[in-house]
């Protein structure tokens, strides 16, 4: 089954883009849901098929958009204990470890935060991916904190409509090898994926989605016993994939920890072995969504929440200070 959505363009609707016209007369949609039924091959304009959002109308243009009606869910639950910060009829805020993906994906159907919140019996919202119920956006498998989670359309439309506008309030923080120049600043660049390698992304000076990261440095650690290293916060304009690993990797201070955009450890004379052990032995990339604000769907109210660094990332910090005292 599918709902159909019947329209015909007018003269006063010339040039108008054709995502923006079907928002003005469909108001029970968002901006941002239209946007990816277009793209995902739901609409026709004259009885052809249209995927650019952009695309301008003109008077006396028939447009057909079809609705897909929301697919059950066929997930397993996962018997997983979430640290559940926030909750209420439209939403949750859950303080996600390490380790965990958030969704089902190629090698891991089960073992996932979507998974833990449907054995917890949490509605979720349905209208996006069937595997990703609920998800607003996310966090990469080895990255700890903060995730938004939706519990209903309604929600997951508004919230997705914010994080479109960049109005999410989303900071990072990460401890980076090196220092940066200079040592706050914004990274903008456009990131696409990588064509040697497609679970990586790479800097491109033209081809991508454009990605902006604000950041600045809060401390330092160096002296001639210790490699040097940079504790950062990030403060995210956008949302790409791998966004801050990618920023960090292209400014040639990679985040310590990380697999995949990694930097070669070079051994220090003298350096204490308990530090090393630790510098060497971190098991994921030290990277930890710290703060995350954004308006409430149904009430307007001003929201924010912070999580404090994990143990592990705690331990790394404090082995780093003693060695430089």
């Amino acid at each position: 089954m599918k709902n159909i959505i019947n329209l015909i363009a007018e003269k006063t609707d010339n040039n108008q883009r054709v995502d923006q016209f079907i928002a003005e007369r469909e108001n029970t949609l968002s901006r941002t849901r239209i946007k990816n039924l277009i793209i995902n091959s739901k609409l026709t304009i004259n009885e052809k098929i249209i995927i650019d959002p952009s695309k301008k109308i003109i008077s006396g243009d028939i447009l057909t958009l079809e609705i897909p009606v929301p697919r059950q869910l066929s997930l397993k639950p996962f018997r997983y204990k979430l640290d559940i910060l926030f909750e209420d009829e439209d939403l949750l805020i859950i303080n996600k470890h390490a380790g965990i993906p958030i969704h089902p994906g190629a090698g891991n159907y089960d073992n996932t935060i979507v998974n833990a919140l449907i054995n917890y019996n949490k509605k979720l919202s349905n209208i996006g991916d069937e595997l990703r119920p609920g998800i607003v956006h996310r966090l990469d498998k080895d990255t700890s904190g903060l995730i938004l989670i939706a519990k209903n359309n309604n929600s997951h439309e508004n919230l997705s409509n914010q994080f479109n506008k960049h109005t999410i309030k989303r900071i990072y923080q990460t401890l980076i090898w090196g220092k940066l120049r200079p040592q706050s600043g914004k990274i903008e660049t456009f990131i696409k994926r990588s064509s040697r390698n497609r679970q990586l992304m790479e800097i491109s000076l033209s081809k991508g989605k454009k990605a902006i990261t604000n950041y600045k440095t809060l401390e330092v650690f160096e002296n001639n016993k210790v490699p040097t290293f940079s504790l950062i916060e990030c403060r995210l304009e956008t949302g790409r994939t791998h966004q801050i690993r990618v920023h960090m990797a292209f400014k040639g201070n990679n985040i310590l920890g990380d697999k995949k955009y990694k930097k070669r450890y070079k051994k220090i004379k003298n350096i204490d072995s308990e530090l090393e052990k630790i510098i060497t032995n971190l098991d994921r990339q030290f990277l930890h969504a710290r703060t995350i604000g954004f308006i409430h769907p149904k009430t307007g109210e001003e929201m924010e929440f912070g999580s404090d660094l994990p143990e592990d990332l705690e331990l790394v910090l404090k082995n780093l200070r003693n060695a430089c005292k």
